[in-house]
């Protein structure tokens, strides 16, 4: 894919000014009504899954959206669905959970809280089996100190999600073999909660640094754009398509002169030999074209 053209203005993933969302502690809960509609939106998602494969490594995909105030947050969550399908073996295992206005319109979706977070991973778990499958989820949001991810639904909600609250969720629907990617300034954060032998997990910048590309002014945020529209569409696997994108990322804010993200990653080494193994036997269809200007 191309490399990055430069000159366009960017706004960080993240408050290093005024928080987006307000302190962590400052939150209001999502209604009842809106709780049952996003379990029932996900059910049905579920239910019109492929079954898991006996004897087979499936691959299962989350996407998380959390503020619903930006475009592009719903942007690529909304491509990394259709691009695990046709890139990275998901075959229409796929669920997003988005925060946008237009998830309660005449195409809903469900909304990112962390009750519809739980509810989706528990459900994801039952179609799985812990000893075979990977689950591959992608957060992508405003990220705030102390770590966490801003979950914000306009006149509805205002919610984070933490590093504990993401290893509980997984914990707790028993699912074992977790690719996490976690896209938000100051997302290195959440390495040390989820980090493990059955584990990868990949942030766009380092627990103290901002992220860059979310705003009015970008459909994909810079993070997003190298690893997915870029990395995940060339040839090699997943850990290519990040070394891709800490190179793109680099090259790009370097150029800009922002203050460098410095992309994370840790990687389980039970996972990475699962994941090579799998990725080696993939079939990948064509690149998948980014539905928005970049």
């Amino acid at each position: 894919m191309a490399a990055f053209a430069g000159n366009t203005p960017a706004a960080a993933q993240g408050p290093e000014g005024p928080d987006p969302a307000g302190p962590a502690g400052d939150q209001a809960t999502a209604p009842d009504e809106a709780t049952a509609r996003d379990r029932a939106l996900i059910d049905d998602r579920l239910s019109r899954m492929p079954p898991q494969r006996p004897g087979q490594v499936d691959l299962f995909a989350l996407a998380v959206a959390g503020d619903g105030r930006e475009n592009v947050f719903r942007n690529e969550a909304a491509y990394f669905e259709d691009l695990a399908t046709a890139r990275y073996g998901a075959q229409g295992r796929t669920l997003a959970l988005v925060n946008h206005p237009d998830s309660v319109g005449p195409t809903p979706r469900p909304l990112a809280t962390p009750d519809s977070l739980r509810h989706a991973l528990t459900g994801i778990a039952a179609r799985m089996d812990p000893d075979e499958d990977i689950l591959l989820l992608f957060a992508t949001s405003h990220g705030k100190r102390p770590h966490a991810l801003v979950l914000h639904q306009p006149g509805a909600f205002d919610l984070s999600l933490t590093p504990t609250d993401l290893r509980a969720a997984l914990d707790d629907a028993g699912i074992r073999h977790r690719v996490l990617v976690v896209s938000a300034c100051f997302s290195g954060g959440f390495i040390p909660a989820l980090a493990g032998p059955d584990s990868i997990v990949i942030t766009a910048a380092r627990r103290d640094r901002s992220s860059f590309g979310c705003g009015d002014a970008t459909s994909a945020t810079w993070f997003g754009r190298a690893l997915l529209v870029e990395g995940l569409n060339r040839d090699g696997g997943l850990l290519d398509a990040f070394a891709y994108a800490q190179r793109q990322v680099e090259r790009r804010e370097k150029m800009e002169g922002h203050a460098p993200s410095h992309p994370q990653i840790h990687v389980g080494e039970a996972l990475r030999a699962r994941l090579l193994a799998w990725e080696a036997q993939l079939e990948r269809g064509p690149p998948l074209p980014y539905p928005h200007p970049l």
